[in-house]
């Protein structure tokens, strides 16, 4: 059975929108866990866009399941992590520009700064995994790093148009996998996955968890957080 992961960070961009303190993601961080969320994932950016500190510092004290912390690999946040100590730390690119996390992180080229982030990260008890695009390569490089678990980025097969594209990026999800899988890494799946789309991903064995955010806040706006993640659990199981 495949797990999910809710991402909270658009509540704190709703937050963020008038500078207040309400909504906190803390409080939405409880509702998804009592619906049965596996954890809870942030993404504390360098330019503190919607999570901040002191939410990463709340949400250690009080998420109850596991807590993934997405950050760059810049020196400040991994400080950060290394203090805090989520359970889980995903190594993912930062543009300050970007809407949204644009592809994967290259494991190839920053494997030498990877590979001292993840031995900094273990002596912490912490686990680390790369959001990463389903390329050999780095996969491959994210094994070598000593990383526990890759995150396959699903946005190619998120914006694919045509039944043809969407079984191409579904093959190569399944590819992504079976590489993972044979190099002894754990494997998730996360970005553009929504109410709509999740059916075909889910349905691919070995995909263990899934990490999904957008989708979930924007529909409970409207139904609330605790049905929203429980629908998303239900798709996911289907």
């Amino acid at each position: 059975m495949a797990l999910l992961n809710v991402n909270i960070d658009h509540v704190a961009t709703i937050r963020q929108a008038r500078k207040t303190d309400e909504p906190d993601p803390a409080w939405a961080a409880s509702i998804c866990e009592l619906a049965g969320a596996n954890g809870i994932t942030v993404h504390l950016r360098q330019d503190r866009r919607h999570i901040s500190d002191r939410d990463v510092e709340v949400l250690k004290q009080t998420v109850a399941s596991k807590f993934n912390l997405e950050m760059s690999i810049a020196e400040p946040i991994v400080k950060i992590a290394e203090r805090i100590r989520p359970d889980q730390v995903t190594l993912v690119p930062e543009k300050r520009a970007e809407l949204t996390t644009e592809g994967g992180l290259d494991c190839v080229k920053n494997k030498k700064r990877i590979a001292a982030i993840v031995k900094r990260m273990h002596k912490k008890g912490i686990l680390v995994s790369t959001f990463i695009t389903p390329n050999e390569e780095h996969i491959l490089a994210s094994a070598e790093t000593g990383c526990d678990a890759v995150e396959l980025h699903t946005g190619m097969y998120a914006n694919a148009k045509t039944d043809r594209a969407i079984e191409k990026t579904l093959n190569a999800l399944r590819d992504g996998r079976d590489i993972a899988l044979t190099s002894g890494l754990i494997v998730h799946a996360g970005h553009g996955l929504t109410y709509r789309n999740i059916a075909p991903v889910a349905k691919i064995e070995g995909l263990c968890e899934f990490n999904i955010g957008h989708s979930i806040v924007s529909r409970a706006v409207l139904v609330g957080m605790k049905q929203a993640t429980q629908e998303m659990i239900k798709l996911i199981n289907g």
